[in-house]
């Protein structure tokens, strides 16, 4: 069963290969692996020719939001794909998405043929559109996932993100994974993602290991570096 509303608290950390190999083997005890093991993600970021939702989001406002397609593993025309809203105000990230065929998904936010079931999300994503006139294809990112959840909170999610790659071109995810790093390798973009306040166990982890929350987009990452900043 697909999860279409999300309401939760994410944070980051960006971990080298020592670090991610020494929290993963002290967080064992605690959590269980994701039912589907390593997985590849590939999102599509739709932007405004002049770039305006990732041009906004970099400046850290109170609140920001950004319009994507995702899908995992392997991208195909008839596979299962998302299309995605994120917000984030204050610090709660709110996520919205429909699913479709990755052709159907892919035609209805390049305003060639709308086919997607009428939802009040289709209807979010709708308005999103008309607030931004022109939103095209921007960004591919794709990565390497690793994910655990809290044994005794479900609601309390580990992921580890490595091998980040991105391209401004060809900008279509059945085309594969594949384009320039973000990150050199070896090291992982860490993200804990709650409902509320973090376990005590996690906190006293991380305390113990030094590691601490750093801010990372990686569309941010990835538009910046089109930049050569």
């Amino acid at each position: 069963m697909f999860q279409y509303v999300f309401k939760r608290y994410e944070k980051k950390y960006k971990l080298n290969n020592k670090q991610f190999n020494k929290l993963l083997g002290e967080i064992k005890p605690f959590t269980v692996a994701d039912k589907y093991g390593k997985t590849t993600v590939n999102s599509l970021y739709f932007d405004t020719p002049q770039k305006i939702l990732i041009r906004t989001s970099i400046e850290k406002p109170v609140y920001k939001e950004k319009l994507r397609l995702r899908c995992y593993n392997k991208c195909s025309e008839n596979g299962y794909t998302f299309t995605e809203i994120k917000k984030k105000f204050k610090g709660v990230v709110y996520k919205r998405r429909i699913i479709s065929n990755y052709c159907d998904a892919y035609n209805y936010l390049t305003n060639k043929k709308d086919v997607i079931s009428p939802s009040q999300i289709k209807n979010e994503i709708d308005y999103f559109k008309k607030r931004y006139e022109g939103l095209e294809p921007s960004m591919c990112i794709f990565y390497d996932r690793l994910a655990f959840y809290d044994k005794n909170d479900m609601n309390v999610r580990i992921t580890f993100d490595t091998n980040i790659l991105y391209r401004d071109y060809d900008l279509d995810l059945t085309k594969g994974a594949y384009g320039n790093r973000i990150l050199p390798d070896g090291f992982y973009i860490m993200e804990i993602k709650t409902l509320g306040a973090m376990p005590l166990w996690l906190c006293k982890i991380l305390d113990e290991n030094g590691i601490y929350p750093t801010s990372f987009s990686k569309y941010g990452n990835a538009y910046l570096k089109t930049l050569n900043f």
